[in-house]
């Protein structure tokens, strides 16, 4: 009997220390995306300082993708460790920081070219799939999430654009966000902290509006003539196609 005991809890053992040795894998490379998410957060902040000229904020964004490129190696490290059918068993591990990742590049992408960024392109990026039949994925709401903290980024980056004289932003931004809420609207958003953080985007809308409204009362919003557009045209038939098509 002794024999057979120590042969059950023998084998939990080796169990139980793979198990530990493939979490502080998974741990050791998530810090280290971790780390680079945080050097590319400090990066675009450049966007909020009074004295950036035009052409910083290309060169920032530049910048920006070769941390990108890191980040890209480190997931695919991730994935190489992930056993392929137990991605959501160790999803909680890199949700945040996949998150807080959608945001960047969601960021600076509309920085480089004012539009959406869609699903597929984060994925690429990150050097992930981009649905869940396909193995290691950006998981949808992963990519919603960043989509909503993007939202508040650029309500900050209005309110500062003003404080610094550039009175176009505003309105770019502001026809930005409000297709983007458009798009969240088509949605029936069940998930808790999804409906939480879709509640923030209405004030985030709220708060440009305030912004473009007060520039209009001072005599100080652009002529929509002499604004200059950004090129916005599909982001809310976007974020509708990703939820309806691709949520696996």
């Amino acid at each position: 009997m002794a024999k057979i005991m120590t042969e059950i809890f023998g084998s939990f053992q080796e169990y139980l220390n793979t198990e530990q040795e493939l979490r502080e894998q998974i741990r050791e490379t998530v810090r280290d995306i971790d780390r680079i998410s945080r050097e590319i957060v400090t990066l675009l902040q450049v966007i909020h300082q009074e004295q950036t000229a035009d052409t910083e904020i290309p060169n920032t964004c530049l910048k920006a993708r070769k941390y990108f490129d890191e980040v890209r190696v480190n997931y695919i490290k991730l994935a190489s460790v992930v056993p392929q059918d137990q991605y959501y068993r160790f999803h909680d591990q890199w949700k945040f920081v996949t998150q807080r990742l959608a945001f960047l590049i969601a960021l600076t992408i509309y920085l480089e070219v004012g539009i959406l960024v869609s699903r597929e392109t984060v994925a690429e990026i990150l050097g992930v799939k981009s649905r869940r039949d396909e193995g290691f994925h950006l998981d949808l709401e992963d990519y919603l999430m960043g989509l909503l903290q993007l939202s508040s980024e650029l309500s900050r980056f209005a309110v500062n654009s003003v404080t610094y004289g550039d009175y176009n932003r505003p309105l770019e931004i502001s026809r930005f966000v409000a297709e983007l809420n458009a798009g969240f609207r088509l949605l029936n958003l069940k998930n808790d902290s999804l409906r939480k953080r879709f509640d923030a985007l209405k004030y985030d809308v709220k708060k440009i509006e305030e912004v473009v409204y007060d520039l209009s009362i001072r005599g100080l919003k652009p002529n929509t003539s002499t604004a200059t557009p950004t090129s916005t045209a599909a982001p809310t038939a976007s974020i509708s196609e990703k939820c309806t098509t691709q949520q696996n």
